[in-house]
């Protein structure tokens, strides 16, 4: 598990792409249970704010279909 303070305008998204490489809603959910409180900041969080990002495995390639093949 991994810490993060906050800078100014970072938003819950950005902060899981950057850290995990994904922001899907199993990530926000896991984000969310490791820091109880953090959804009273908004979308957008303050500078400083103490983040514990979880440990979560990669999120496995989606298959794209193609309607020609």
């Amino acid at each position: 598990m991994t810490t993060l303070r906050s800078r100014d305008g970072d938003t819950i998204s950005n902060i899981l792409w950057i850290t995990l490489k994904r922001n899907d809603d199993e990530a926000e959910e896991a984000l969310f249970e490791l820091n109880p409180g953090l959804e009273e900041y908004g979308p957008v969080l303050p500078a400083g704010v103490v983040i514990e990002i979880p440990s979560l495995p990669e999120k496995a390639a989606e298959k794209v279909i193609n309607i020609w093949d």
